[in-house]
């Protein structure tokens, strides 16, 4: 896999040679509109100040006098992955726990024994900022490469107000480092530390104070809260104290739900209009019919289950039930130690019965909602941000046809090439 770099091009690009464009419409897409992907043979598309500004056939174009060209060699061009759910910034190894998962150990039996995210815990703690940021730049360009450019990061391993801020901020730093746009989300409540074991309230207080959650917002140190709603984590009084909190401080509410146990969490989260509930293995459905009616993204995480050995979310049923449900590696140490978002893409195809243009949908228009960005971002629009992702397969079914081989040829962000070359003046 080559070196990602970043051109010093301008941001005005004609890119032509385009085998297929898929022609994503901006999100959200609920339910079968997520098969609204239009497939434009042998077309081009243009880039000014970094925004698209035309595409359509390649005999139909004008004659741009644009700055640059790009060749997509008969490729297919689509728009830029985002990445909805991760657990970026981290640090650590817990092989161990995977050896032990595959032995037939669950994933709560050794987060109840001592394992699990307080493992991850420590290890952030005892990192400088400079330490997490060297851990997971690599990480990033990485994703860069699989055609991800945009990608949610959550704090949450800190478990302390200074260690969330610390992972925060660390996530502000990797946004400035490389070309993939970082959205923060402050996970502070994702499990309960040692030292408060047995006082699950008092730890609320400390991590949702007013004072704590007042400065996140005003520094611009996250956009959203989550909180882990989920048997072994945090109940549904206590995830609601949270986001209520983070609501009035100016966070947008986000929650982990219906993942290991059904306690209600789908409920809290159209009771507070969460953007988006992830997880959804155990929805019900009540569930489903509270997330229609508040207008909340399902964000689905194949590579959980495919990791855990667990049985995925139903996400065909959530799509028949008129949701629009969004895709996401939930990269992260414990659970889906998974980069690869195209990998999470071909398990919702193979194993969740997605169809390509409906798995596209999600990791574009839909993701782009889950964050709040569908408004500019996460599809094939005139005006939208030019974030796409240049395939050296033809069509989207042959790249799905094809799972494993890594079939990114070029990256673009904002009308600038971040990986890949072929450019000419």
């Amino acid at each position: 896999m080559s070196t990602p770099r970043i051109s010093n091009n301008a941001n005005e690009l004609l890119v032509t040679d385009i085998g297929t464009l898929a022609v994503v419409p901006p999100g959200p897409l609920p339910g079968r509109r997520m098969r609204d992907v239009t497939m434009l043979r042998d077309a081009a598309l243009a880039i000014e100040d970094g925004r698209i500004a035309w595409f359509g056939p390649a005999a139909d174009a004008p004659d741009f006098k644009l700055q640059h060209r790009l060749s997509a060699g008969g490729g297919c061009v689509i728009p830029g992955l985002i990445d909805p759910h991760t657990h970026i910034p981290f640090i650590g190894d817990r092989s161990g726990e995977f050896v032990r998962r595959v032995g037939g150990e669950s994933y709560l039996s050794i987060m109840e024994s001592g394992g699990g995210i307080r493992v991850t815990t420590a290890a952030v703690r005892r990192a400088s900022e400079q330490q997490l940021v060297d851990a997971n730049l690599p990480r990033l360009r990485r994703m860069l490469a699989l055609g991800v450019t945009t990608c949610e990061c959550k704090s949450g391993y800190g478990l302390d107000p200074e260690h969330e801020l610390k992972q925060l901020r660390v996530i502000r730093t990797l946004d400035g480092l490389q070309p993939i746009d970082l959205v923060p989300t402050y996970l502070g409540a994702h499990a309960l530390p040692a030292e408060f074991e047995g006082r699950a309230d008092e730890f609320i207080d400390t991590i949702a104070s007013e004072e704590l959650l007042s400065l996140i917002a005003r520094e611009k140190l996250a956009r959203f809260c989550d909180v882990f709603c989920d048997r072994g984590a945090f109940d549904v009084d206590q995830s609601r104290r949270v986001l209520r909190r983070a609501a009035k401080a100016g966070l947008t509410p986000k929650l982990h739900a219906d993942e290991l146990a059904q306690i209600g969490a789908t409920r809290l989260a159209g009771e507070v209009r969460a953007i988006s509930a992830d997880h959804l293995e155990l929805i019900d459905d009540a569930g489903i019919e509270v997330l229609k009616n508040a207008g909340t993204i399902a964000v689905v995480l194949p590579g959980t289950s495919f990791y855990l050995g667990i049985e995925h979310c139903d996400a065909r049923r959530l799509i028949e039930a008129g949701l629009p449900v969004a895709l996401s590696t939930d990269c992260n140490p414990g659970s889906s130690m998974i980069e690869s978002l195209p990998l999470i893409m071909n398990i919702a195809c193979c194993q969740l019965r997605l169809l390509p243009a409906e798995v596209l949908a999600a990791c574009t228009a839909n993701a782009a909602a889950a964050i709040g960005l569908h408004e500019n971002t996460g599809a094939i629009a005139k005006g939208f941000d030019a974030d796409l992702t240049i395939l050296d397969a033809a069509t989207l079914e042959s790249w799905f046809y094809t799972p494993g081989r890594p079939r990114v040829r070029s990256v673009i962000k904002c009308g600038r090439i971040v990986y890949g070359g072929g450019l000419s003046p």
